[in-house]
């Protein structure tokens, strides 16, 4: 069996945020002990995390609690993205474990932080295993260090993203236990008997054709098919290349997983941020190191694309031969939310739709965790659904 809950509170007491969402979830999954607790929370109340995690241990009467600072939490159906909140979710069951890690100073080790969370996990490994990391945003490697975790944890599923903030501090905070750290990854394995239905949605639309690269230099872009980078990327652009700094909100460099592929097909590629760029000499700065002869497109994002993508999302994960969900993670991309949409809860009230009133919580990541390709990796601009069902059969 498996029991889960979530509860959020919006209260300007750290203390009163923490217990009354913790309440709300236990009262929600039934439970007297949770086996782990996750809690996302608020810059706004950034110096009370301590308190806050302590409070929440306590009322679920569990040490296993992790989680992250955010801009914004998710939880029961609401997105909350400013001023003081405080999202926590809670389960437990016979099919069930929970097990946090920490692993602090992450800045430049991302292969030993990877060992060090391998480490950490294999001795709770289940049947079925779930692991979700909240990592520094602004001190993580990501794309080595889930590189070097796929090779320590093979088989093993990995979901989760990067702590964010609002801008006021300059650095976000992991939560384990009754730590709390920047510049550190922290952790849950959940462990036991069950299934677990994942998928991706990317706020993200192709945009012009595909190109070949002819000339790079590291992460510098000199030439496409022969020609410019910059010229590809402008005509690619069009009126908003005349602005690069707004251009850079909402044009990417798209990166097949296919490096032969002809086109941009869904689910069939990734998004990388273009960070620089100039004109006078027609490169491309990218937070990508391709290679000669690799493929790469653009991509604009854009409200409608994401809303048709979320949809096409949850549809084929509602028709997975999977049993129902007990409860969900989600981990969804700063830039979407309202901002994006013109109107709040945007995806809350979309998964509410294909899966009915499940308890739900996340937070809005610096980067994503979540399937790509084959495996799983980094994501950008995307939202990220785990649903943990009862085992099949």
């Amino acid at each position: 069996m498996l029991h889960a809950g979530a509860g959020y509170s919006i209260s300007n007491n750290p203390k009163v945020a923490a217990a009354e969402a913790t309440q709300e979830a236990m009262r929600q999954a039934g439970l007297h002990h949770a086996a782990g607790a996750l809690c996302f929370a608020s810059t706004a109340h950034g110096a009370a995390f301590g308190l806050m995690l302590r409070t929440v241990a306590a009322q679920a009467h569990t040490r296993e609690v992790a989680g992250c600072s955010s801009v914004g939490v998710i939880a029961a159906e609401r997105e909350i993205e400013s001023g003081p909140a405080v999202a926590v979710m809670v389960f437990g069951g016979s099919s069930l474990s929970a097990k946090r890690l920490f692993v602090p100073a992450l800045r430049g080790r991302a292969r030993a932080a990877a060992a060090e969370i391998a480490a950490a996990v294999r001795p709770s490994l289940g049947n079925s295993n779930l692991l979700c990391l909240f990592a520094d945003t602004y001190n993580t490697e990501p794309d080595a260090l889930l590189g070097a975790l796929g090779r320590e944890l093979p088989g093993v599923m990995v979901v989760g993203g990067g702590a964010s903030e609002d801008g006021s501090i300059g650095e976000t905070f992991q939560f384990c236990g009754d730590t709390v750290s920047s510049n550190a990854v922290a952790g849950m394995l959940l462990a036991g008997d069950f299934d677990v239905n994942l998928g991706a949605s990317l706020a993200c639309t192709p945009l012009g054709k595909i190109h070949r690269v002819t000339a790079v230099r590291d992460n510098i872009l000199i030439e496409l098919d022969g020609r410019r980078a910059f010229d590809v990327f402008a005509e690619a652009a069009g009126p908003l290349a005349e602005d690069f700094k707004r251009a850079m909100a909402f044009v990417f460099l798209a990166v097949p997983f296919d490096p032969a592929a002809e086109r941009m097909e869904r689910e069939c590629y990734m998004v990388r941020n273009i960070v620089g760029a100039s004109a006078e000499h027609g490169v491309l700065a990218v937070a990508h190191r391709p290679k000669i002869g690799d493929r790469v497109s653009f991509a604009l994002r854009n409200g409608e694309r994401s809303r048709d993508d979320l949809k096409a999302t949850l549809e084929e994960m509602n028709a997975r031969a999977a049993p129902p969900p007990v409860f969900g993670l989600y981990f969804d991309c700063v830039s979407r939310g309202a901002a994006l949409y013109n109107i709040p809860d945007h995806d809350s009230a979309y998964i509410a739709r294909y899966f009915g009133h499940l308890p739900i919580a996340g937070f809005f990541t610096g980067f994503e965790i979540g399937p790509l390709g084959a495996g799983y990796g980094m994501l950008q601009y995307s939202g990220v659904l785990a649903l943990i069902c009862g085992k099949a059969g």
